[in-house]
């Protein structure tokens, strides 16, 4: 009998672990993206993925650079055009308290610094459709 040797690249707990996302969000989401490149080969019973094939579909469709200055306040319309999400997704995760409270409620609107702002997305998960 020959052993072949393992395949090159990542598997998809690999990937979970280099970009700090769970094992499903990879398999269930990403993983099911039309981009998402083939596998490359097998090690043991997992798929292997080519990881710069992998950071190029987690770039263009996965990645939220966020361009937040940390002193700016910004109110949920300018997040939302920013961050890619709707203005009333933030209004709704306040009343749920999943958003934290506004630094600045003065005036019509209520306003975030934009550090609390990066730091509320960073937890964040976004599936773009393209």
């Amino acid at each position: 009998m020959v052993a072949t040797p393992p395949a090159q690249g990542e598997t998809l707990r690999e990937i979970a672990a280099r970009y700090g996302r769970s094992h499903a969000t990879i398999a269930n989401v990403w993983s099911q993206h039309p981009d998402w490149p083939a596998h490359t080969g097998k090690r043991g019973r997992a798929y292997v993925y080519d990881p710069v094939e992998v950071d190029h579909v987690v770039e263009k469709h996965f990645a939220r650079p966020l361009n937040f200055e940390p002193r700016r306040l910004y109110t949920a319309r300018q997040i939302a055009e920013l961050a890619g999400i709707s203005a009333g997704t933030i209004r709704a995760d306040v009343s749920k308290g999943r958003w934290p409270a506004p630094d600045d409620t003065d005036g019509p609107a209520n306003r975030w610094r934009g550090a609390t702002v990066t730091a509320a997305l960073a937890g964040r998960q976004v599936y773009r459709r393209s």
